[in-house]
């Protein structure tokens, strides 16, 4: 699994925080915002590409709220997003939603928290069953 990150200016410092967890984890990644994005539209659109190209990668983003990311990404069709700030929601929404994306406010979550919250979304797989009607409605909304 390769996990996309991509961060406007508001979201560089906690993108930077999450880089160097994945890099000391050993988490195959790429940066797709090595300069800050103009906005989270463009940071988001960047990431959701990567996502809709290889079904088995990750994306997380990083903006000062973690919400304009998250509308950002729920626009694009084939994306399911997660805007969380807490461990239990970001492994959830992998699970039974199938989520790709998950995004992070700067100015909500703190460092380790951060951590938590990425270690708690890569480690959770979807569980298909009765969840992928749901996730089948989601897709066809777009």
């Amino acid at each position: 699994m390769k996990v996309y990150l991509g961060a406007d200016k508001d979201g560089m410092q906690l993108k930077e925080v999450i880089k160097q967890y994945l890099q000391t984890n050993k988490i195959d990644f790429e940066d797709l915002s090595e300069t800050p994005s103009v906005d989270f539209v463009e940071s988001t659109t960047k990431v959701a590409q990567k996502i809709l190209a290889d079904d088995n990668a990750r994306g997380i983003l990083f903006d000062r709220y973690g919400a304009g990311s998250y509308i950002s990404a729920t626009k694009i069709k084939g994306i399911i997003a997660a805007e969380v700030s807490d461990e239990r929601s970001a492994y959830m929404t992998r699970e039974h939603n199938n989520s790709k994306i998950i995004t992070l406010g700067e100015q909500i979550v703190g460092h380790e928290l951060a951590e938590n919250i990425v270690d708690a979304f890569l480690s959770a797989d979807y569980d298909g069953g009765r969840h992928q009607i749901r996730v089948d409605m989601l897709n066809a909304m777009c």
